[in-house]
């Protein structure tokens, strides 16, 4: 088995994190374009919600099978098969004339984003030796967690100076670079396998995930009891529980084998991502309106804003590498867990509508750094408790937690802002007519443009009140990431684990270059 010289891991590592990129920067990127699509396409803002939607519910639908089947067929294979499918189906999108073709390319998206996304992961753990590991999956941690705001900031500028349409030429241009690089750096490793591919375990897990993500994207809106919301959440829950089923009675036969969970180190980091990733994204949620509702800055300096917390995300990832290295995992993940939750206790302390952006950037840095912390260790043990043979699937499993933490997150913090928010309103709105009230039930924006000349006073009340209710959602954050940091002290790997083929003796899979 062959080792590859410094510059070659460096040309790899820029190759798939320049990949991951586009796949992350598309997640967000249409987000700040709502306006812009609903008019020019004449779509209501429900198809407009499917259209942002669809992407994130099929790449996380097809992560896990998709995984496994780039570790049978050829990671490098399935990297360039999906970069081909993404790309073809962003210039769709940029072309797209009616929002249902649209809607069919962002899907088309989403296959082709559930291809490159697990590969990407699956390379470095796979060609990357023990110690140079750890600061690879540092770098496309951080790349994965801050990427995300990046991507939103250049969609933003493009959308601002231009059209929404510009928007997919950011994943474009990163997409045919990383398939440049990919042609000419990649390895191709694959894995031989005894057994078949577990073709009802992927059905299965489809099913679950779909199920479950729909629920929780879905819910909010059209609301929990509604039939097609409890339908999906029956069928994924049941698709999960048979996914369970299916999987411990094929044992090492499975897709994913489901016994591997009694480990800590799968365990803990695989809960960590989860609520991690929950808390970030129902912040964010918040944060944006926030900028643009309560301090009135357009979308473009919105996301500027965010910047400073996502730079520091990306850094303190890389640096996390090292810290788990001289310290363990365990203390390194409970280390950024603490960070994190003392950010949002300083934001729930402090954020005011008078203070404004200065009110809450302490909190958002402290947060940054420590999700930049804990999520570089949870990642590597994830991936250090599968063998080699089952990277695509580990890494994919990976993707997975950090999918549904972000839908729960949204789903779970956005309602508790919501209902924070109509607390805090309703008692403040005396002397206001019910049709004004009614509006300010609902949400800021709709408050301020139905204020008329009661505007001075539901202004004030609005903002202050939404402030109230993200301080309820923020202190919800604060006591999972309490109860997350407790749970790491206890069960959290004890030290560095190598990874499965690193345990019985053997170097990183490298295949023959090609």
């Amino acid at each position: 088995m062959s080792t590859y010289e410094p510059r070659r891991l460096r040309a790899i590592l820029v190759a798939v994190c320049v990949a991951l990129m586009a796949v992350i920067a598309s997640v967000s990127g249409l987000n700040v374009a709502q306006p812009e699509l609903a008019v020019e396409l004449d779509a209501a803002q429900s198809t407009i919600l499917w259209i942002i939607n669809v992407y994130t519910l099929t790449l996380a639908a097809l992560l896990l099978p998709l995984g496994a089947i780039g570790d049978r067929w050829g990671r490098r294979r399935m990297l360039i098969a999906g970069l081909a499918v993404f790309g073809a189906a962003s210039a769709a999108a940029a072309l797209a004339p009616t929002a249902g073709m649209l809607l069919a390319a962002r899907l088309a998206s989403g296959v082709g984003a559930a291809m490159i996304m697990p590969i990407t992961l699956a390379v470095i753990t796979s060609t990357f030796p023990a110690q140079e590991r750890g600061r690879a999956i540092g770098v496309w941690t951080g790349v994965a967690g801050g990427g995300g705001i990046l991507g939103m900031f250049l969609s933003a500028a493009l959308v601002d100076v231009a059209t929404w349409r510009w928007s997919f030429v950011l994943p474009l241009a990163l997409v045919v670079v990383a398939l440049v690089m990919t042609v000419r750096s990649v390895p191709d490793s694959r894995e031989r396998h005894g057994h078949r591919f577990d073709g009802v375990g992927a059905v299965a897990s489809v099913v679950a995930v779909a199920g479950l993500i729909f629920a929780l994207q879905e819910g909010p809106v059209r609301g929990w009891a509604a039939p097609e919301i409890l339908a999906a959440l029956a069928a994924g829950l049941v698709a999960a529980a048979g996914f369970v089923a299916w999987e411990l009675r094929r044992r090492e036969a499975s897709l994913l084998d489901v016994r591997l969970f009694r480990e800590r180190g799968l365990a803990g980091g695989s809960v960590t991502l989860l609520a991690v990733f929950g808390v970030q994204a129902g912040i964010f949620v918040v944060l944006f309106p926030f900028l643009q509702a309560v301090l009135g800055w357009t979308a473009l300096l919105s996301t500027v804003a965010l910047m400073p917390m996502a730079v520091l995300m990306m850094l303190s990832s890389g640096l996390a590498a090292r810290l788990a290295a001289r310290v363990g995992p365990r203390a390194t993940m409970a280390t950024g867990i603490l960070l994190a939750g003392a950010g949002l206790a300083l934001m729930a302390s402090i954020v005011s509508v008078s203070g404004g952006y200065l009110s809450v950037l302490p909190g958002m840095l402290a947060m940054g750094a420590g999700m930049g912390v804990s999520m570089t260790p949870a990642t590597e043990v994830i991936t250090a408790a599968l063998p080699r043979e089952r990277q695509g699937v580990a890494s994919a499993l990976n993707d997975v937690t950090r999918e549904f933490g972000t839908a729960l997150g949204v789903a779970l913090l956005g309602a508790l802002l919501s209902a924070g928010y109509r607390d805090a309103v309703g008692a403040r709105l005396s002397g206001v007519p019910d049709e004004v009230a009614g509006r300010a039930r609902e949400g800021v924006a709709t408050a301020i443009d139905a204020a008329g000349p009661y505007a001075g006073k539901v202004v004030l009340v609005t903002r202050e009140s939404f402030v109230a209710g993200w301080q309820q959602a923020m202190w919800a954050g604060v006591a999972v990431m309490a109860v997350l940091f407790l749970y790491v002290l206890a069960r959290g790997p004890e030290r560095p684990e190598a990874t499965g083929e690193d345990r019985d003796g053997r170097e990183p899979a490298h295949a023959t270059a090609s």
